[in-house]
């Protein structure tokens, strides 16, 4: 891999962290919208494989042993990528890319699906670049799990599956960490929760979404003015507060609704003050009506 940590287009910047806030910034969003990872290959993989955008699902690849060359889709905005060097590939959305190996040594590694139980509308996935490829050596705190995973993905121990399972769920929420502390992300969720001040209101809103929220609320949470906070949450974000909790209460809307819940429980919980305003405000940020969207959302369309 290039010195500079380049990946086809995308380049990362890695640095020791030590960044820690007395709230978590993580919790009320894996307790919403949780993860879950699926081990479906672990060993020496030779040759050329396509993983399929088509499967819904994004992956995550553990390389023990390279070289693979790594290609997307045209269109993209993902570059092709030489991975020479032990490394992680998280792919945390659908996203089409073929690896390319030595047909009769190939290279080892173990790979997991992903799904979210809120499908494509969960806020951790989307709130992440289509990629981040990783070298292991800027991963040192992750190296008992790295090799728990491999003795784990090379042996024959009963409940092996769901050990991994949950390794792969671990090495996620680390990378979720580091994109938070090292300012991976420039814009969007994880940069208002990299932010010290801007993550204390997100975490309320994420904690507390029923609650009567208003500007100077928001700032208060926050410990800033309402203009500075309000300036500063849109630089970050990319969006004015309001709108933020406004797509945060109807993707939580969304979710219950899949789960089943009753409309006017749903507006309860996630801050409207009747079944009727939550279907306005649906709408509104949809373009569907609740009953259309939860139509579309079992027949698969997200």
């Amino acid at each position: 891999m290039p010195g500079d940590n380049t990946f086809g287009d995308i380049k990362y910047a890695f640095h020791d962290y030590s960044y820690s806030m007395d709230i978590d910034r993580l919790d009320a969003l894996l307790s919403r919208f949780s993860l879950n990872a699926r081990l479906f290959f672990s060993g020496s993989l030779c040759g050329l494989h396509d993983f399929d955008e088509g499967d819904g699902v994004g992956h995550i690849h553990v390389i023990q042993r390279g070289p693979v060359t790594v290609h997307h889709p045209p269109g993209s905005a993902i570059g092709a990528l030489q991975v020479d060097t032990p490394s992680l590939l998280f792919y945390p959305r659908p996203l089409g890319h073929r690896f390319i190996t030595d047909p009769r040594t190939g290279a080892d590694m173990v790979c997991a699906s992903l799904s979210y139980n809120a499908g494509q509308v969960n806020p951790i996935a989307n709130a992440l670049p289509p990629l981040m490829a990783v070298p292991l050596r800027e991963l040192p705190e992750l190296a008992p799990i790295v090799e728990l995973l491999f003795a784990e993905a090379f042996s024959k121990f009963c409940g092996r599956q769901s050990v991994l399972d949950r390794l792969f769920e671990i090495l996620i929420i680390h990378l979720l960490r580091k994109a938070m502390n090292e300012k991976l992300v420039n814009s969007g969720l994880l940069a208002g929760l990299a932010h010290p001040q801007l993550a204390r209101a997100l975490v309320a809103m994420h904690e507390r979404p029923a609650d009567g929220w208003t500007l100077e609320s928001m700032a208060a949470e926050a410990g800033m003015s309402r203009s500075v906070f309000a300036n500063t949450f849109r630089e970050a974000v990319g969006l004015t507060p309001g709108d933020y909790l406004a797509c945060w209460r109807i993707t939580l809307a969304q979710d219950l609704l899949r789960r089943g819940w009753a409309l006017k429980h749903v507006a309860q919980d996630v801050g409207y003050g009747s079944a009727e305003a939550l279907s306005r405000a649906f709408k509104a940020r949809t373009g569907q009506t609740t009953r259309e969207w939860n139509a579309g959302d079992r027949r698969g369309i997200a």
